[in-house]
C-alpha cells in the first residue's frame, strides 16, 4: 500500500502569527473598552482611525515592494500596531495625528527596516514617540473621566473634534480636560507639595486616578487573558511590573513626602498595558528566558527613572525603545548552553577520538 507524504514542515506549530495576533487584539477588548467608558466616544475613533491608516499604510507599502498584499494583511500585526497606537494617544487628539504616528509607524518603524520580523523597534512607540515629541499640546489632551459622565461628548460631537480639531461651541478645552495623575503629582512635587497633599484630592482614589486604576485593571485582565492561552511568556510582564515597584517602592519608604508609591506607579500611566502588549513584542523583544528577564527589568527601572528625574511623566514608550536596542545584545550574552557541549569546550563530533 502506498501512502500519500506532504511536504514539509510535518509539525503544523501550535501559534500562527495571524492567531497570535487575533489572540492579543481580543485581549486588548476590555481595557479599550473601560477607556471608552471613562475618556468617552474618542477612544474608539481614535482605535478606528488608527486600524484604517494602519492597514492602508501596510497596503501600499506591500503593494511597492511586490509582496502580496492580502497574504501579508492577513498577519493582522498592522491591526495590532494602528489598535496599540490608538490606545497611546489621547482620546480627543486630531485626526492628522494619528495619521502621522501610523505613517511613522508602518513605514519608517516597520518597512524600512524589511518589514515583519526585520523591525528592531517596536512600530507602535517609534510612531507615539515621533507625535509626542512632535505635537506636546495635542498629545496633552487628555479628558477628565470623572466629569466626562456630566457632560460627556456625544458621538457626532467627538467626531468634529477628531477631525477638525476644535471643540463645539459650547465647550472649552479647559472643561473638558485635565492633568493625568503623572501630570498631576510631577506638577505637585516641582511645586514644593506632598504626595499625601496632592493625593489628597477627591478624584484620586486607592493607588491613583479612578479612571485610570479601573482601566489598568481591566488591561491586566487582558494579559492574563494572553498568559493562560500561552500567547506571551511570563518573565517580561513581570519583571517590568517589579522593575517599576521595586526601585518606586524603596524610594517611597525612604521619603513616603517626595516620592510616589509603588502602586501609584505601576497602576498609573501605561505601565500595565506596557508590560502585556508593548514590551512582549516577539520581534523587537528579548527571546532567551535570562534575556526576557533582564528586558523587562529595564523598562520598569527606565520609565521609573525617567518619571522621577527625566522630562517626561510617562515614559514607557521611550523604556521600550531604549531597551530595544540592547536586546539583541542581551540575547547575545544569554543564549542557552547547547545540549552535548561542555562549558568553554568544542562542540561534540568536532573531530577529536
Amino acid at each position: 500500500m502506498r501512502f500519500r507524504t506532504e511536504s514539509s514542515p510535518h509539525i503544523i506549530p501550535a501559534h500562527s502569527v495571524g492567531g497570535v495576533m487575533q489572540q492579543v487584539l481580543l485581549a486588548l477588548v476590555p481595557g479599550t473598552l473601560a477607556m471608552t467608558w471613562f475618556f468617552g466616544w474618542g477612544v474608539l475613533v481614535n482605535v478606528l482611525l488608527g486600524v484604517l491608516f494602519a492597514v492602508a499604510f501596510e497596503a501600499a507599502m506591500v503593494a511597492a515592494r511586490k509582496r502580496p498584499v492580502m497574504a501579508t494583511l492577513a498577519d493582522n500585526s498592522a491591526l495590532v500596531t494602528g489598535w496599540l497606537f490608538a490606545l497611546a494617544i489621547p482620546p480627543l487628539a486630531p485626526f492628522w495625528v494619528t495619521l502621522i504616528g501610523i505613517a511613522f509607524a508602518i513605514i519608517v518603524a516597520k518597512h524600512l527596516y524589511g518589514g515583519l520580523g526585520y523591525n528592531p523597534f517596536n512600530p507602535a512607540m517609534v510612531g507615539y514617540v515621533v507625535v509626542l515629541v512632535s505635537f506636546p499640546r495635542e498629545m496633552a489632551l487628555w479628558p477628565a473621566p470623572d466629569t466626562l459622565p456630566e457632560s460627556p461628548l456625544t458621538l457626532l460631537q467627538t467626531l468634529q473634534t477628531v477631525l477638525t480639531g476644535s471643540l463645539p461651541a459650547a465647550q472649552e478645552w479647559d472643561s473638558v480636560t485635565r492633568a493625568t495623575p503623572l501630570d498631576a503629582m510631577r506638577e505637585g512635587l516641582v511645586s514644593g507639595r506632598t504626595v499625601d497633599e496632592i493625593t489628597a484630592s477627591p478624584v484620586f482614589g486607592s493607588f491613583t486616578e479612578t479612571g485610570w486604576e479601573w482601566i489598568g485593571n481591566f488591561f491586566l485582565l487582558g494579559g492574563l487573558y494572553l498568559l493562560f492561552r500561552r500567547v506571551i511568556h511570563w518573565h517580561i510582564p513581570v519583571a517590568v511590573i517589579l522593575g517599576v515597584a521595586i526601585p518606586a517602592g524603596f524610594f517611597w519608604m525612604l521619603d513616603p513626602g517626595s516620592y510616589a508609591s509603588p502602586a501609584f506607579h505601576v497602576f498609573s500611566g501605561a505601565v500595565i498595558i506596557g508590560a502585556f502588549f508593548i514590551a512582549t513584542d516577539p520581534v523587537s523583544a528579548s527571546t532567551t528566558p535570562l534575556g526576557r528577564i533582564l528586558y523587562g527589568a529595564g523598562i520598569g527601572v527606565l520609565i521609573f527613572v525617567i518619571r522621577t528625574w527625566g522630562g517626561y511623566p510617562d515614559a514607557v514608550a521611550f523604556a521600550v525603545l531604549l531597551m530595544n536596542m540592547v536586546a539583541p545584545t542581551l540575547d547575545h550574552l544569554t543564549r542557552p548552553r547547547i545540549f552535548g557541549r561542555t562549558r568553554g569546550g568544542p562542540p561534540p563530533g568536532d573531530g577529536h577520538a
